[in-house]
């Protein structure tokens, strides 16, 4: 194999940490063990701040490339708009700061300001790249898309249609408030529902999900962050995944889902309907408890509708991208460089 050029992957310290589980952390982790790889001489730069990222993003060599995660981009907009002046920059845009709800200002001003400066940016999913250019952030010819992959995932039939699953840091824009409320007025309805993610991004929110959802006695279970064969087994015992984010740039457990031929009922928002273009899902508004908890009355009821969505699921399961496709793509966007 030709040796490639180096690349500096600037990146958030702690993505390989259990107790910080992201979507982000995910596709960065399956980005450099797919990159090295193919060829590429990858030095790793975990950082913590502005910082540590200012700092390693000036240290790139002028014969390499700089490819940062775009949470830290944000955080050294100067670092970035400085090393664009003499070294090719690539983002990975994971998500858009001024598409959740309550962001600060000054962060989606940095976020701007590095994305604007960038050589190229990877957008991870349609969505993002079309909001990119819609705002007039990024020109279309300098964004390119590399979807999230999925891996193959066995999906046992015959799952209780009861059992919900949600999963996702719990954290505001994960909605995890909106579901329990819609939960609240199905109370008569014989459900269970588990709720999978991470406590650290947003502690008080947790704690306040976890007191409402203790209000439910056992019918909530909230077990943290799973992983592996744990993560699998819930995924295998559900018979819905309910996603009811207020904002998401892509959706990659509503993605294991569809890779499990999982039904899903999501918040109508970002790249979450293109994350299940493969089918066998219900949309509803975004912040609508009242719009989720009847689209959940109907899949209780409506064996029918249950029927259609599991086949759909289960047809779209086959057309799911993998990690390579991923992969491949950030590596043609290197290559160009």
């Amino acid at each position: 194999m030709t040796r490639k050029r180096d690349v500096w992957f600037v990146l958030p310290d702690g993505i390989d940490d259990p107790e910080r589980v992201s979507g982000g952390n995910i596709y960065d982790r399956q980005l450099r063990q797919g990159l090295a790889a193919r060829g590429w001489m990858l030095r790793m730069a975990p950082v913590a701040d502005g910082a540590s990222a200012s700092a390693a993003i000036a240290a790139v060599a002028s014969d390499g490339i700089v490819l940062v995660d775009g949470l830290v981009a944000g955080w050294a907009p100067d670092a970035v708009e400085a090393a664009s002046t003499r070294i090719p920059v690539v983002i990975i845009a994971h998500m858009i700061s001024s598409s959740i709800p309550g962001a600060i200002d000054d962060l989606v001003n940095s976020e701007t300001r590095a994305l604007r400066s960038a050589s190229m940016v990877i957008a991870t999913s349609e969505w993002t790249a079309g909001e990119l250019v819609r705002l007039g952030i990024v020109d279309g010819d300098r964004v390119t898309v590399a979807q999230p992959g999925s891996r193959e995932a066995t999906r046992l039939t015959g799952a209780d249609h009861r059992a919900l699953l949600c999963v996702g840091a719990i954290a505001p824009h994960k909605g995890q408030d909106i579901l329990l409320v819609a939960l609240g007025l199905l109370a008569d309805y014989p459900w269970g529902c588990t709720l999978v993610g991470s406590h650290l991004v947003d502690p008080d929110y947790a704690a306040r999900i976890t007191a409402v959802a203790s209000e439910f006695g056992d019918r909530i279970r909230m077990p943290g962050v799973l992983h592996g064969a744990a993560l699998d087994r819930a995924y295998q015992r559900a018979g819905l995944l309910v996603a009811p984010s207020r904002a998401e740039s892509f959706g990659m457990a509503v993605a294991d889902a569809r890779s499990r031929g999982l039904p899903v009922l999501a918040s109508d928002v970002g790249g979450i309907p293109e994350a299940i273009a493969g089918g066998g899902a219900l949309f509803v508004p975004p912040d609508d408890p009242f719009a989720l908890a009847d689209a959940l009355g109907r899949w209780f009821t409506e064996p029918t509708l249950r029927s259609r969505l599991q086949h759909q699921a289960e047809l779209g399961s086959l057309t799911v991208p993998r990690w390579a496709d991923t992969v491949d793509r950030v590596d043609r966007v290197l290559e160009t460089i």
